[in-house]
């Protein structure tokens, strides 16, 4: 079950892209408009694309919606270098029975959350968040506390004598 989009201008950028991606040439393999009976709200559909073009708008296009943009690769290099060059790095998702290809992944795919045979899986303990053009910075665990403090230093010198110099050899 899946309720609504937040917003009507959330629900029709995704049908934009949506649309401008199918007439780049993505096929639509499900989904893709406003489910019967609820044409009142910001309803859409579960949504799954797929792509040869890494470049088409529901790939380089971050839409918070129900929209799965599914592209295909020969080996984990192409994989990687597919992930690492999209504009945000918010999630990705490793689905694979090879725990060391997994691990191999993890290092190599610059993103702020990696999946492994999950998805959305979360803690209030663990830090939240992505890489380059995504979020703003970390949610929950120690890494949020970080985000919202800045450290300072203050040395008080209590005594009529002047502090040593620390950069003076004695």
């Amino acid at each position: 079950e899946m309720g609504p989009l937040a917003t009507v201008g959330q629900k029709q950028r995704i049908e934009k892209v949506v649309a401008d991606s199918v007439a780049g040439g993505a096929s639509l393999l499900t989904g893709g408009k406003t489910p019967e009976g609820f044409e009142k709200g910001n309803y859409y559909e579960p949504t799954i694309l797929s792509c040869s073009d890494p470049n088409l708008p529901c790939v380089t296009t971050e839409l918070f919606g129900p929209v799965l943009s599914v592209l295909t690769f020969e080996d984990e290099e192409e994989a990687v270098q597919m992930a690492n060059t999209t504009e945000y790095a918010f999630a990705a998702g490793v689905f694979t029975r090879d725990l060391a290809r997994a691990h191999r992944l993890m290092k190599r795919v610059r993103a702020g959350i990696v999946w492994v045979n999950t998805y959305r899986a979360v803690s209030p303990i663990a830090p939240f968040g992505g890489f380059k053009n995504t979020g703003n910075g970390r949610e929950a665990g120690l890494d949020a506390i970080y985000d919202y403090t800045r450290t300072k230093t203050a040395w008080i010198n209590t005594s009529d004598v002047p502090m040593a110099d620390p950069f003076v050899m004695r």
